[in-house]
């Protein structure tokens, strides 16, 4: 399916843009402004957020595309997700992109079946009054069968934790015409070990969930590379460490590799606490780095 939303080269992830809190929005707001302003092609909403939450993003900017990283299909129904999606302003909708994703074991209850849900799930988005079309729709698909689903009913994959090495391999899988974006973590900390411990305390929040282990042994990483919060290898090669220079050739790399559009995340200490925050001087430092 071909992607009908133009999207530049490097988009913005992060769960702080998401919230249903009214002291938060006018905040949300003004940093999404910003962000368009900076020249991000894209603003990708972190966590589960529904479409209404996209929408006080979509209605802050102008531009700039707006997308859900990741929706979990078992936290909302596709009926809900398909009604919120009619009721955005035409213009609105044109900006959007929803990315689906299966969660995990451990954050989902409900989680079996995971290829056959997110099937059913794309039929129910097929066939709701005002269907979301196949084009504005992607993936968190980091298996070989889920990449397929991803080409055969949506534009295309976003995976998340995942390699420069995983996105040649995805490109591969897909075929060139697939939508392809990747996130990639930064840490802006030139002391390699300190940029470590920072990667490293979001990275172990991640490791205890099967979906991404298996993906990143597939990669040829082993159990070990899993101890500790992560190995350095397996820290390195998931994040972008150190001054903008350096990052601007880690993002070049996952380019090269294949991917369309790749999804930046900054990193701070104490990410996991601090999930929802809006670093908008790491963004603004992050701007002029790259090639926005």
């Amino acid at each position: 399916m071909a992607l009908t939303t133009h999207l530049g080269t490097i988009g913005l992830w992060s769960a702080g843009l998401r919230s249903d809190d009214p002291a938060r929005l006018g905040e949300i707001a003004d940093a999404a402004a910003e962000l368009e302003e900076l020249g991000f092609s894209a603003l990708w909403i972190g966590g589960s957020p529904n479409v209404a939450q996209a929408a006080h993003v979509l209605e802050a900017t102008d531009r700039v595309v707006v997308g859900t990283s990741i929706l979990s299909i078992w936290q909302h129904e596709a009926a809900d997700v398909a009604a919120q999606y009619a009721a955005l302003a035409p213009s609105r909708r044109e900006r959007f992109l929803l990315g689906l994703g299966v969660s995990h074991t451990a954050l989902a209850q409900q989680y079996a079946r995971p290829y056959s849900a997110m099937q059913e799930y794309l039929t129910a988005l097929d066939e709701a009054p005002v269907p979301v079309p196949a084009g504005q729709r992607v993936l968190a698909a980091l298996g070989p069968k889920m990449l397929r689903l991803s080409h055969d009913r949506a534009a295309g994959a976003i995976p998340y934790l995942v390699t420069a090495g995983y996105t040649a391999q995805a490109r591969e899988q897909l075929g060139p015409d697939a939508f392809l974006a990747p996130e990639l973590k930064i840490v802006l900390d030139t002391d390699r070990a300190r940029a470590r411990r920072t990667a490293r305390e979001l990275l172990g929040f991640y490791l205890p969930l099967p979906n991404y282990t298996d993906n990143l042994l597939r990669l040829g990483f082993t159990e070990e590379d899993f101890a500790g919060d992560g190995s350095d290898r397996l820290v390195d090669a998931l994040f972008a460490l150190g001054d903008a220079e350096t990052v601007r050739a880690r993002v070049d790399e996952y380019l090269a590799a294949g991917a369309d559009h790749l999804a930046v995340q900054i990193v701070t200490p104490g990410a996991r606490e601090r999930l929802y925050d809006l670093p908008r001087a790491q963004w603004r430092e992050l701007a002029q780095a790259l090639p926005l």
